[in-house]
């Protein structure tokens, strides 16, 4: 049976994973046969409401404790993951990739990856193995692989795809069920909500990609 590592990164589309896609990339790897893990970062974040158009709330939350709520209390601190113990890594969407994995919300162009994040992305990249990224998560892997010329997707053209080239990644247009094959790096990657408008179209493309993920294992 094939395992894959699932980074999560705390509950909830606006300041965590999101919660379609990323169930949805666990329907349908255990659809496939494969046995997941969730692994998630130790650290605070600041809370969005999800009410009304206000930002943040002025709360902070645990990335570990929300996002054990996705994974029913299954997951273990990312400091634990080793590539070696895995087939493959996968970061499903989510803004929490863009403020909890990394500081792209915040910094832009200056943005920084977790440390814990950056090593596994690394160790499984150098160990040959896939990495799967869905949504706005892919701008994690242009700033860990860009150096490497990583081919990923974020949709349509838009800031982001234009900070991941800049970054050194290149990018490839496509649709909310389309998925972006990088042979060369093991890399696939789907745009999910950054172009869809249906969890259909989500759960398509993170079908897809799971597809093509286990035609690889």
């Amino acid at each position: 049976m094939k395992k894959v590592a699932v980074i999560l990164s705390g509950c909830g589309n606006r300041d965590g994973s999101e919660l379609q896609e990323t169930l949805s990339l666990l329907l349908a790897l255990d659809r496939q046969g494969a046995q997941y893990q969730c692994f998630a970062p130790q650290g605070r974040f600041r809370v969005i409401s999800y009410l009304d158009n206000n930002g943040e709330t002025g709360e902070e939350r645990e990335i570990f404790a929300e996002s054990a709520r996705i994974a029913r209390g299954d997951i273990l601190p990312l400091q634990d993951y080793r590539a070696a113990d895995y087939d493959a890594l996968a970061l499903p969407g989510g803004m929490g990739a863009a403020r909890n994995l990394s500081d792209y919300a915040f910094a832009g162009s200056e943005m920084q990856v977790l440390p814990e994040v950056e090593r596994a992305i690394l160790e499984t990249h150098a160990a040959g193995k896939p990495v799967v990224a869905m949504c706005i998560a892919p701008m994690v892997l242009a700033k860990v692989l860009g150096p490497m010329g990583v081919k990923l997707t974020l949709g349509d053209p838009c800031a982001a795809s234009n900070m991941a080239v800049r970054l050194g990644a290149n990018h490839e247009v496509c649709g909310p069920t389309d998925v972006c094959v990088d042979e060369h790096n093991k890399v696939l990657t789907t745009p999910a909500y950054m172009v869809g408008t249906h969890i259909s179209q989500i759960f398509d493309g993170a079908a897809n990609m799971v597809n093509k993920l286990m035609e690889w294992l």
